[in-house]
């Protein structure tokens, strides 16, 4: 894996990718889609005997990196299919050594889709796990806690999710309130009603940012209906807005 990454080197893009990230592990400067096809081409040239061959490819990778590709390698072997029986609350200590030697949120929320594949498997081991996460010192697990239900629509285990942001309502720390709001917001596709209902209860502890986040998926019921002409405009905004181009990185 390391021999192919090094080929596929771009040292141009190099120093802006770790600029961008805040990184001092330098980069190879490889994109995210040349990332995914080097990772599937190296775990179908080089299967793993079995599980524990498997564990501990992963570990290497991510502890004997140099470059920051190759951890994000180490997260993709994670998800490789043809390991899906590996897949246990046994994985639990690898997912929480990624989280906490990564720590950050590329990292960070790579891994917390596993935790959350994990959770929708074995969801009476994880449920326990990821309410001891909640209150855990490390800002990076409590993270874990409250996003790794993202993906989940209306299967989200909602008393998990309001149990898992209590604690943290009155922190204020950025990756936490963004947290927060990101996990609200998804819900809230699913039932923007309630999502409502949550932040106005809540509203004295959650912060701006929080808020803001949570609340972006729901209308106001107040709010009147577009006229002809607001609709044209809103169309011709939808349509220009793209043109200008909007920064931001992720969540």
């Amino acid at each position: 894996m390391r021999a192919a990454l090094a080929a596929a080197a771009d040292p141009q893009r190099a120093p802006g990718m770790q600029a961008y990230m805040n990184s001092e592990m330098p980069y190879r400067g490889i994109s995210a889609p040349d990332m995914r096809a080097i990772t599937r081409q190296v775990f179908a040239a080089h299967a793993l005997a079995g599980c524990d061959e498997w564990r501990v490819a992963v570990l290497e990778l991510w502890r004997e990196a140099r470059f920051r590709e190759e951890r994000y390698a180490a997260i993709e072997l994670l998800g490789d299919r043809r390991h899906k029986d590996c897949r246990t609350p046994a994985m639990l200590p690898v997912y929480e050594e990624l989280i906490t030697t990564g720590a950050w949120w590329d990292y960070v929320d790579g891994v917390a889709g596993h935790v959350g594949n994990l959770l929708r498997l074995y969801p009476q081991e994880v449920r326990a796990a990821m309410r001891a996460w909640s209150t855990d010192q490390d800002m990076w697990k409590r993270r874990v806690s409250i996003i790794c239900q993202v993906s989940f629509k209306k299967d989200t285990d909602l008393d998990l999710l309001y149990a898992n942001i209590e604690p943290n309502l009155d922190d204020r720390r950025f990756f936490i309130r963004k947290a927060i709001g990101w996990a609200l917001r998804a819900y809230a596709w699913t039932d923007p009603e309630e999502v409502a209902r949550y932040v106005a209860a809540n509203e004295a502890r959650m912060s701006g940012l929080s808020k803001r986040e949570a609340l972006k998926n729901v209308v106001p019921r107040s709010r009147p209906a577009p006229q002809p002409c607001a609709q044209a405009a809103l169309r011709k905004d939808i349509l220009i807005a793209p043109l200008k181009g909007r920064g931001g990185k992720r969540q």
